[in-house]
């Protein structure tokens, strides 16, 4: 596996040469060309981030067994691309054509965003960008306007849910602009001003939003991890019970009857847990009772850190099929930058998606569709990694939380992007203004709630380079020794 080189570190000739593999074009005599091209991909595709310093041309020059003058000359066509940047005495560092930051500049002065649980582009994306392009050509002889989305990236998605235990075909699918986009078609088809949204509490800050926005009213219904007395500094005690309320849903459907309900059981949004298969066939059964329709969000799905997602529990779908929406995205599983999301549902129900959609838009952009269609052709290998990574990083958060603030308590997650952490004291909005002082983002836990409240709750995303997440942590812990006694504020920060 290739581990992202930290944002203001150094690569060594040797790491550098094994990143740039076989870097040599077949038959090139462009060897300087085709060295600059390799290392602009690595840049282009986020295992160099900038500000990584490079190693010395003689060093990379021994380690590619080059001579220095081919060195040389890739660096000056690296710095004329404005991809590299040098000056006497510091040596060449990754910067990006709208400028330069010298390495001299640390990492940790800047600002780091603990708003957005939104990782960077995984490894290979820029090559799926490329294959993309042998199928461009005949798209480019057609409109452009796919209603559904193109049919090659709706098999694939249809195969993935069959294979998850959701037997699917291709007319079930619809190509959005987000999943978010997709919850909101879904919201503007069923639910008008007025009209009841079931929701757990706490959830989606952007759900919530959207649901506001359309004069909806939410109908909140809580969620664990219901947190006493923890066994020790920075852990739960593991008897606590922590999952969805089904009898409290129950009550919320019979007795103010929601138009819709918005759900995410595939590690929720922001407490990490995940529904086993026994409490989406109980879950299923009483949205199937009721006849409420549902709109599933699996966003987080494929972000399964203790094993295979294939192996893990069916979509809540295959347990009410004809109640529910489920909606996916690329956002959090190969990059947010692609703003592609997906609705399988029934063919009735996609026909009527279909026809709402379009007071939202036209549909979705092509070339995008093309890249994610690449991914989903071999999509294992990129999904272990990315899984790889969000794992290393999650353990580097919850170790930097037991170290800096050990009177915190959390449950580790098995899977998602977030650490649901349980204040000692309500002054999670207070602590998010005192962190924006200290240089980092922080979302109180009130956004994650219906109706306000939550203050003695914080997310923290582990969605940051491992040393970014670490020091966030350690300027955390000081934003909360100095918040005590304090006065309040208020902190609004997008949320992803």
């Amino acid at each position: 596996m290739t581990t992202q080189i930290p944002p203001g570190g150094r690569v060594s000739g040797t790491r550098l040469a094994g990143l740039l593999g076989n870097w040599r074009q077949n038959g090139s005599r462009r060897g300087a060309a085709d060295l600059a091209a390799a290392v602009e991909l690595q840049v282009l595709d986020g295992q160099l981030p900038t500000g990584t310093r490079l190693p010395a041309e003689r060093e990379l020059a021994d380690a590619l067994d080059v001579s220095r003058t081919l060195v040389v000359t890739a660096l000056d066509r690296l710095r004329e691309d404005g991809l590299v940047a040098s000056r006497r005495g510091a040596g060449s560092w990754v910067t990006s054509p709208s400028g330069t930051r010298e390495p001299g500049l640390p990492v940790t002065e800047e600002a780091i965003d603990l708003a957005r649980a939104s990782p960077n582009a995984v490894p290979g994306l820029t090559a799926a960008v490329d294959r993309s392009r042998r199928h461009l050509g005949e798209e480019l002889a057609r409109h452009g306007y796919c209603d559904l989305g193109l049919r090659d990236l709706r098999e694939r998605i249809a195969e993935r849910y069959t294979a998850r235990g959701l037997p699917t075909t291709r007319k079930q699918v619809m190509i959005t602009n987000g999943a978010h986009q997709a919850f909101v078609v879904a919201l503007r088809m069923l639910a008008g001003p007025g009209d009841r949204v079931l929701v757990e509490q706490p959830s989606y800050p952007n759900a919530l939003e959207a649901i506001r926005a359309s004069h909806a009213i939410t109908v909140p219904v809580g969620i664990g991890p219901f947190i006493g007395d923890a066994e020790g500094p920075g852990e739960v005690a593991t008897a606590i019970p922590a999952g969805w309320d089904f009898a409290g849903i129950e009550a919320a459907l019979r007795q103010a009857g929601p138009r819709l309900a918005y759900l995410n059981v595939d590690f929720h949004n922001p407490t990490g847990l995940r529904l086993d298969a026994e409490g989406r066939q109980r879950l299923g059964s009483v949205l199937a009772r009721s006849r409420t329709p549902t709109v599933v969000d699996e966003t987080l799905v494929e972000l399964d850190l203790t094993g295979d997602p294939l192996d893990g529990p069916p979509p809540l779908a295959a347990f009410a099929p004809d109640w529910t929406i489920t909606v996916g995205s690329a956002s959090k599983s190969y990059w947010g930058g692609l703003r592609l999301g997906w609705i399988r549902a029934s063919n009735e129900l996609i026909g009527r998606l279909s026809t709402a959609r379009f007071s939202v838009d036209l549909g979705s952009p092509v070339l995008d569709q093309l890249v994610l269609a690449e991914l989903f052709a071999d999509q294992e290998p990129v999904l272990r990694q990315r899984r790889e990574e969000i794992r290393l990083l999650r353990d580097t958060l919850v170790g930097a939380v037991r170290t800096h603030l050990p009177d915190w308590t959390f449950r580790v997650p098995e899977g998602g992007l977030s650490l649901w952490c349980r204040l000692p004291e309500a002054m999670s909005t207070r602590l998010a203004v005192a962190a924006g002082g200290h240089g980092v983002h922080l979302a109180p836990g009130s956004r994650f709630a219906a109706h306000g409240g939550l203050e003695r709750w914080m997310r923290l995303p582990f969605a940051q380079p491992a040393d970014r997440l670490a020091e966030a942590v350690r300027r955390l812990g000081i934003a909360w020794t100095s918040v005590r006694g304090s006065g309040a504020g208020r902190w609004d920060v997008p949320v992803a």
